[in-house]
């Protein structure tokens, strides 16, 4: 009797002690289509998880007559099969690989049935908008074969990551690339503080169209304004033009200066928005997922603009949930997200009261929720004053740090050009605040307004061995 895969399958799972604590983890008896060759595969892992041994046929025969849904009939079809099983010997590295291969196919066939379920309206449960994660997780699986990193044994490994180049998206700032040691890797959770007013959605669309300017695709979602008025911060940024000029532009001459970039850039830009505080993490994975099979859009980095205004996807606001606890939920599925997506995400956050009008805002001005600054992987605080408004300058101050010394560059200036929505770095030998600033901090440890600045900003030559 010529045996297909699943008896295969089944055969060693009784007479293959390696293979069997390797597989059973990832079997799954919805994989078997065949409903005799199921209910024994059912009791066989059902004993191996009890009982951390395999079955003999004859055990498994005892179970089978114990369940009242098996007929006369299917109990010697089970017979049969299991009398057909030996323990002849079968290459492990072959059957390990048809073993996975086993569990993709069948995952993915799975899958598509059940969204043609779906699609038909047959599904009780679920929606479309199920498809793409269903679709996603049958794709997914495979066998796992790392179970941790030896010390010892591993090392060769650990010096080739010690020395390994990380994927980074640099700024278009100099002071930004010397505190992240080159811009922000992948996995991380970055987020800017302010107050109302002060630049933080400016401060994500210039970045926005620095990253874009550089070949990144580029998502940026928003749950405060609309699509296209971030948008036209970005246009006002890539075409050098405050917004009220690039409103004015006749449509010829827009269409030119845009076929312009569009020749120069490589990556895309995708602007979505969401209504304030409906959208969490799983509308977020769920438009990923869609702009992939879609646009085969696959974003470098993503924006949220911003944290605050976005949902739980684990808490319900509102239902015995202080803020603290619920902001941080936010933080940690953002990351999570990070994470799972390879990319950097930048979000935003606002300060709390007792930080609106300081100009030395620190960690315990976050609003809402400590547990954002404890969840985030870098967190800077733009600052603004009247005298910094009258030299179109802003204050940058490191918060939190993961990529390099937090103490280094506590503290510098950038230029501002809201009209524009640009930054960008300012001349430290100009005789302007900057300079006056770090005069006074290495003179005396006061800058302006007499608040204390106890950094030391490093000099221009510092920045010499950097590539940007």
């Amino acid at each position: 009797m010529t045996k297909n895969l699943e008896q295969i399958i089944l055969q060693n799972l009784l007479y293959n002690e390696e293979y069997s604590r390797k597989v059973t983890p990832f079997l799954k008896a919805e994989y078997f289509h065949d409903r005799n060759e199921k209910t024994a595969f059912t009791i066989v892992q059902n004993f191996i998880l009890t009982y951390n041994a395999s079955p003999t046929p004859e055990v498994v025969l005892i179970e089978v007559d114990k369940l009242k849904t098996v007929t006369e009939d299917d109990f010697k079809q089970i017979a049969s099969i299991l009398d057909s099983l030996s323990d002849d010997e079968v290459d492990f590295s072959w059957l390990t690989e048809q073993t996975e291969n086993f569990c993709k196919d069948k995952a993915v066939y799975n899958a598509i049935m059940e969204s043609i379920h779906i699609i038909d309206g047959e599904s009780k449960t679920q929606n479309s908008n199920a498809i793409p994660e269903i679709l996603s997780d049958a794709l997914a699986v495979s066998f796992d074969t790392h179970v941790g990193h030896d010390y010892l044994e591993d090392s060769d490994d650990r010096y080739d990551f010690y020395h390994k180049v990380e994927k980074k998206v640099p700024f278009d700032l100099e002071y930004f690339n010397t505190i992240t040691a080159g811009g922000t890797p992948q996995k991380t959770l970055n987020i800017i503080m302010a107050g109302t007013g002060v630049g933080k959605s400016l401060f994500l669309c210039h970045h926005a169209a620095n990253c874009l300017s550089q070949n990144n695709n580029v998502l940026y979602i928003t749950c405060e304004m609309a699509e296209e008025r971030i948008a036209e911060r970005i246009d006002a940024n890539l075409l050098d033009m405050t917004i009220d000029n690039v409103q004015d532009l006749p449509k010829t001459i827009y269409n030119k200066k845009l076929n312009n970039l569009k020749s120069k850039i490589k990556g895309k830009l995708i602007v979505k928005e969401y209504p304030t505080a409906t959208a969490n993490v799983n509308h977020f994975r769920a438009l990923l997922d869609e702009l992939w099979m879609k646009k085969q859009f696959k974003p470098d980095i993503i924006f949220i603009d911003y944290l605050n205004i976005c949902a739980s996807a684990r808490l319900k606001n509102g239902s015995n949930v202080n803020s603290y606890s619920y902001i941080k939920a936010i933080a940690e599925e953002l990351r999570g997200m990070a994470v799972e997506r390879s990319v950097p995400v930048f979000s935003a956050t606002q300060v709390n009261r007792n930080g609106f009008n300081n100009s030395d805002v620190g960690l315990e001005d976050t609003s809402e929720s400590f547990g954002l600054p404890a969840t985030a992987d870098f967190m800077i605080a733009l600052i603004s004053t009247e005298e910094l408004e009258e030299l179109n300058q802003i204050m940058v101050k490191q918060l939190k740090n993961r990529y390099n010394d937090v103490a280094s560059n506590k503290k510098f200036l950038l230029g501002i050009n809201r009209g524009k929505m640009k930054l960008y770095d300012v001349d430290h030998g100009s005789g302007d605040l900057t300079q006056s600033n770090q005069s006074a901090s290495q003179d005396s440890g006061t800058g302006f307004n007499g608040k204390n600045f106890d950094s030391k900003f490093e000099s221009k030559n510092s920045f010499e061995s950097w590539s940007i």
